[in-house]
């Protein structure tokens, strides 16, 4: 519904043309490269694949293309992965419609769009400071893995693994790992 709303708002605009729309992550790839749009708006939270890796293909494949991403998600965390994702482009969902018409203008003749109080917000968040190591461990932990099951997983001794949830509980200053896991996820570094 919220798709077919972006296109009829969009196609009303005399210098837009909608060629193509698609319902999951991993469809965009194929039909940027069968229609070679200007502009690929993306939302982050789709099936099959999220928008922030499609985005991060079609930076590396199709360089041509450049990418907006619409979405719900202004987590400063959110924000900083779409610009390490290449983006060109971040607005919100709630942004007024000529306010989307301008910033696919933008991005179409190469400016980069990021709404202001997003950009603010993610200037001034810490960097993420767990090691990728330890941000797996914990995603892992998050989704339910015991310490045996992520040892088993990745190789490791449950020491070992028992010893980086103990590590990053430290680094975030949390009471305990489930503590742990909600500062990583409201930081939007898992």
């Amino acid at each position: 519904m919220v798709r077919g709303a972006l296109v009829a708002l969009l196609n009303l605009e005399q210098d837009i043309e909608v060629v193509a729309e698609v319902c999951s992550g991993d469809k965009i790839l194929p039909m940027a490269a069968e229609y070679l749009p200007d502009v690929a708006i993306i939302d982050i939270d789709l099936p099959a694949k999220d928008g922030l890796a499609a985005a991060s293909e079609l930076c590396q494949q199709l360089p041509s293309v450049r990418t907006l991403i619409l979405t719900s998600l202004g987590r400063p965390g959110t924000v900083r992965r779409a610009l390490d994702a290449k983006v060109n482009g971040f607005l919100l969902k709630d942004a007024p419609a000529d306010k989307l018409a301008n910033a696919v203008r933008s991005v179409a003749i190469g400016r980069r769009v990021i709404d202001s109080e997003l950009a603010l917000s993610a200037w001034e968040t810490e960097d993420c400071p767990l090691t990728p190591r330890e941000a797996e461990i914990l995603r892992l932990a998050a989704n339910g893995r015991t310490v045996a099951d992520i040892a088993a997983e990745l190789f490791l001794s449950p020491g070992t693994v028992r010893n980086y949830l103990a590590t990053v509980v430290t680094k975030l200053n949390a009471r305990n790992r489930v503590d742990a896991i909600r500062i990583a996820t409201d930081s939007d570094w898992l």
